[in-house]
């Protein structure tokens, strides 16, 4: 394999460094990373490694684009609107690099496809925002012998990582159990500082091209932390669990976080052939209601604990949110509040609805 004239102009300040050179670019060329989700993190994870060469590069995520993203997901603009993300990531890293593949997944990861996509990559990127999809991708990571760079965001706080390279430590072994669905807040909720996911998917990119490169300390074994208001950075390191053996995925990840407490589905098509059998409950907050909804009663999931005996009783009660995760918590709240009436989840949420009000 050799770079054509037209890759030598285009990667020459990386052909200038002396640790990188052609060899290097090579290498990159070859490299295959995996990156989950399309969002905050990994807008600037997608556009350095697609800028660096990285010749083989897969996206997954289900999500399209809408208003609120654009704050801090730099690859989408405003004529992206409704289209969905890895179409619009593609296209736009296809005009900044048209010498490396990219492979686009729409749809969700889960159980039934996390292995199979993993089987083909050398390196897994997680930008996602929940946690049964990070120990999803842990599980799955370590079962395939692959490497994951890990980032996470909230607020004005972010943390990077890089589990299991060469049989280091893993995700679980720095988070052995996942924290209380009720103390995790929602970035739509909890909001975020828009450069901050900028600065935390440009480090997680730093420490895929070392990793493809051979260079530098790779971050195994060690966590960063990053406080955007006060630039303090944090080093803290942790050691691999010797007793902890992972051989297959787990059952139910969003039993597992806490978040599967014995409720009813169902889809956005079923609803809309039974809207008149349920009071509705819609648990986002205001400026995403603003943008996409139903017919409902509203009450934001922080607040719901403390207003819900305004919910009325005389339907089932349908609860649904953006992506059908906070939805599920409000079930939960409403159940350990002793909440009477049927409950029942509206399915990956108004996400799945093509009603634009």
């Amino acid at each position: 394999m050799k770079l054509t004239a037209e890759e030598t102009t285009q990667y020459s300040r990386h052909l200038s460094l002396e640790e990188v050179g052609e060899r290097g670019q090579l290498q990159l060329k070859q490299a295959k990373v995996l990156v989950i989700g399309a969002g905050g993190l990994s807008c600037p994870v997608l556009q350095y490694l697609a800028a660096a060469g990285v010749g083989n590069i897969g996206i997954v995520d289900n999500d399209t684009v809408d208003p609120s993203n654009l704050q801090r997901q730099i690859l989408y603009t405003h004529e992206d609107l409704g289209k969905y993300k890895v179409e619009a990531a593609v296209s736009r890293l296809k005009r900044l690099n048209p010498f490396i593949q990219l492979h686009s997944y729409n749809t969700k990861l889960g159980n039934d496809n996390a292995l199979e996509l993993f089987e083909n990559y050398d390196i897994i990127v997680d930008g996602t925002d929940n946690f049964p999809t990070r120990y999803l991708i842990n599980d799955a990571a370590v079962i395939l012998k692959k490497t994951v760079v890990f980032g996470s965001i909230n607020k004005f706080e972010g943390q990077v990582s890089v589990f299991n390279y060469n049989n280091g430590p893993t995700y679980r072994c720095l988070f052995p159990s996942p924290p209380s669905p009720e103390l995790v807040p929602n970035c739509s909720e909890a909001g975020v500082l828009g450069i901050l996911p900028g600065i935390i998917g440009s480090l997680q990119a730093n420490e895929v091209l070392k990793i493809i490169l051979g260079l530098g300390n790779i971050m195994s074994g060690k966590l960063l932390t990053f406080n955007a208001l006060t630039l303090q950075q944090e080093l803290f390191q942790f050691k691999k669990n010797p007793s902890l053996v992972i051989a297959s995925l787990a059952q139910d990840y969003q039993m597992f976080c806490g978040l599967d407490v014995g409720f009813e589905e169902i889809t956005y098509q079923e609803y809309l052939q039974q809207a008149n059998t349920f009071n509705v409950l819609d648990v986002r907050n205001k400026e995403e209601r603003e943008e996409l909804t139903i017919e409902s009663f509203h009450i934001p999931l922080v607040e719901l604990k403390e207003r819900y005996t305004k919910l009325a009783t005389n339907k089932p009660l349908l609860v649904f949110c953006k992506s059908g995760v906070r939805s599920k918590l409000a079930i939960k709240i409403l159940k350990s509040k002793n909440f009477g009436n049927k409950l029942v989840n509206l399915k990956d949420g108004i996400n799945t609805a093509t009603v634009n009000l």
